[in-house]
C-alpha cells in the first residue's frame, strides 16, 4: 500500500549536457528498512540520490515524501524535512574543529548570539558516546585519517534525526571494526523506524543489512526485488545485463627480471625497514590493516613524501627519488587512493586530465600542445577503457566515480610507466567496472609492466597478486606467494 512507503518516485529524468543521466526512473522506499541501490558506475545512482536530497531538480517526474509530493529547493529544505544524507566524496572544513563541522550552519548560540562552542562540544560528544565513536570533538578535521572522517560524516547525517538517510559508499574508506559500527548504527536506527537508502558495490553489505534491492543500469529502472530473492550472481547479472563468470580476469604473464627494487626504507612515524622486490610482468599485492603504512610507503617510493633511510634500485641501478617529477621521469606511475582530493582536476576537462602528467610529450619546436595528436590519443583511451562521457572537452567532475577512475588510469597510460603503482584501484567502483580494470591489469603485466596493487578487499588480492606483502602497523610482516595466499594467512600476519 501507498502509506507503506516513506519516500516514492515516478517518472524522474534528468539530462545533463549531452548525457541523459536518467531516464523514467522510479523508486520506492519502504518505511524502516533499508533499500539498496545497485547499478555499475554511470547507472545514475549518485544523481538520483541527489535529486533525493535538493542537490538537483529532476526535468521530469514527481517526488513523494511522507504521501506528499514535495519540491526541493536545495539541501537545507531537505534536511528540513527530514532527509539526510552521507555523500560519497568527503568534503569537510578542515581547518574547523569536529564540533564545527557537525554543526556547520545549525551552531548553537548563547543568549548574546556568540557561538556556544562548549554546548556544541558537548552535544558532539553525547553523540559519539551514542554511536560509539571514539573521535575528539575539538580535534581538527584535518588531522582526522580518512577513516576518522568518515565516521564524522556519518554522525553528522545521523544528528539530524532524519526519518530517511541516504548512505552512498559509507564504509569505502573504514576499519572492519567501524564497518561494525555502522551496522549496529543502522539496526539502531531501524527499531526507531528510519528508512535508509544504501549504496555501496560491496555484496556481502548489501545481503547481511538490506531487506530490499533496486537496481538501474545506464540511468534506467531495471527491477526492485526483496534481498532474500537474490543472490550475488543473479544480482550482478541484473546490474550488468550479461553474466560475468569471472570475477578476476588474472591471466598467466611471463614474469622477468627484477624493476623495482626497495630495500630497507624507512620514514619516521609512518614505516620501518621496508623491503621488496618487483619485477618485469608481475602484479605484487600489499596488503594490510587501514593505517598499516601500505600508502605511505608507495608515496615515498614516488617521491611525495620521500623516505629518511633506505634505498631505491631500477632496473639494478640506485635512484634518488625526491619528488613525483623524479619518479615520473624513472617511469613510474601512481594511482592514488583518493580520486578527488589527490588524483583528479576536478573543475578541468577529461583531455587536459588525462595528459597532464606527460604533456611534454606532446609539445612540438615552438612548445605549443599538438592538440590533434592529443586527441587522437586521448580517444584512443576513452575507447580501450570504456569510458562513458559525451567528448574529452566534459568536465571531469561530471562523470561517475567509476569512469573519474579510468580517465586517471589513462592518464598514467599514456605516459608509458614501466612500473604502475594502483593504490586501491577499484574503490567505489562497481563490479563491471572492476572486471575491466583487472582485465586491464592483466594485459599490462602481459606486455610487461611491473605492477604494484594495494587493495583492502582481500579477494581482489588474492585474486590478482603474484605475490603478497603484508604489512603491520609500519612493517612488512611476511610475503606470500600466489600458492601459498589465502584469506587466513593474509589476515593472521595483517594482525600480527
Amino acid at each position: 500500500m501507498a502509506n507503506d512507503y516513506i519516500l516514492e518516485l515516478e517518472h524522474i529524468t534528468k539530462t545533463f549536457p549531452g548525457v541523459k543521466a536518467l531516464d523514467d526512473i522510479q523508486l520506492k522506499v519502504r518505511k524502516g528498512t533499508v533499500h539498496a541501490l545497485m547499478g555499475e558506475n554511470g547507472a545514475g545512482k549518485s544523481t538520483l540520490m541527489k535529486i533525493i536530497f535538493g542537490i538537483y531538480t529532476p526535468d521530469q517526474g514527481t517526488v513523494k515524501f511522507k504521501g506528499q509530493e514535495i519540491k526541493l529547493s536545495g539541501s537545507k529544505d531537505a534536511l528540513s524535512r527530514g532527509i539526510s544524507m552521507i555523500h560519497q566524496e568527503l568534503s569537510p572544513i578542515p581547518q574547523m574543529t569536529v564540533a564545527e563541522n557537525i554543526y556547520l550552519g545549525r551552531e548553537t548560540t548563547t543568549g548574546f548570539g556568540w557561538l556556544d562552542k562548549k554546548k556544541m562540544v558537548e552535544d558532539t560528544r553525547k553523540l559519539f558516546e551514542t554511536l560509539k565513536i571514539d573521535i575528539d570533538p575539538n580535534a581538527k578535521m584535518i588531522d582526522l585519517s580518512i577513516a576518522n572522517t568518515q565516521m564524522v560524516e556519518i554522525a553528522t547525517a545521523v544528528s539530524y534525526n532524519a526519518d530517511l538517510i541516504i548512505m552512498d559508499e559509507p564504509t569505502s574508506a573504514i576499519t572492519d571494526k567501524e564497518v561494525e559500527q555502522l551496522f549496529a548504527i543502522i539496526g539502531s536506527l531501524k527499531a526507531k523506524g528510519v528508512s535508509i537508502i544504501y549504496i555501496s558495490h560491496k555484496m556481502d553489505e548489501i545481503f547481511r543489512i538490506c531487506d530490499d534491492i533496486t537496481v538501474f543500469r545506464d540511468g534506467q529502472y531495471v527491477g526492485t526485488k526483496a534481498a532474500k530473492e537474490l543472490d550475488q550472481e543473479s544480482l550482478i547479472q541484473m546490474m550488468v545485463g550479461r553474466e560475468i563468470k569471472q570475477v578476476f580476469h588474472k591471466e598467466d604473464a611471463d614474469i622477468g627480471e627484477v624493476v623495482l627494487s626497495v630495500k630497507n626504507l624507512s620514514r619516521e612515524g609512518k614505516f620501518n625497514n621496508i623491503s621488496f622486490d618487483v619485477r618485469k610482468g608481475e602484479i605484487l599485492g600489499i596488503a594490510g590493516l587501514m593505517g598499516a603504512g601500505r600508502t605511505e610507503v608507495i608515496e615515498s617510493i614516488f617521491g611525495i613524501h620521500p623516505p629518511d633511510a633506505g634505498e631505491i634500485y631500477i632496473n639494478g641501478v640506485k635512484v634518488s627519488i625526491r619528488s613525483p617529477r623524479d619518479a615520473i621521469k624513472h617511469k613510474i606511475g601512481l594511482l592514488t587512493e583518493d580520486r578527488k582530493i589527490t588524483g583528479a582536476f576536478l573543475p578541468i576537462s577529461i583531455r587536459d586530465n588525462m595528459i597532464i602528467s606527460s604533456i611534454d610529450s606532446y609539445l612540438n619546436r615552438g612548445g605549443f600542445i599538438k592538440r590533434k595528436l592529443v586527441t587522437d590519443m586521448c580517444n584512443l583511451f576513452v575507447e580501450r577503457l570504456s569510458i562513458k562521457t559525451p567528448s574529452l572537452d566534459q568536465l571531469i567532475m561530471n562523470l561517475s566515480g567509476g569512469n573519474q577512475q579510468k580517465v586517471l588510469l589513462a592518464r598514467w597510460l599514456l605516459n608509458n610507466p614501466d612500473i604502475l603503482i594502483l593504490d586501491e584501484p577499484t574503490r567505489g567502483i562497481d563490479v563491471g567496472a572492476k572486471s575491466e580494470i583487472h582485465k586491464l591489469m592483466s594485459r599490462l603485466a602481459q606486455t610487461g609492466k611491473a605492477i604494484i596493487m594495494i587493495s583492502s578487499e582481500l579477494p581482489e588480492v588474492l585474486g590478482m597478486s603474484d605475490r603478497v606483502v603484508v604489512m603491520h602497523e609500519g612493517r612488512k610482516k611476511g610475503e606470500l606467494s600466489r600458492a601459498e595466499a589465502n584469506q587466513e594467512k593474509i589476515m593472521e600476519l595483517a594482525y600480527s
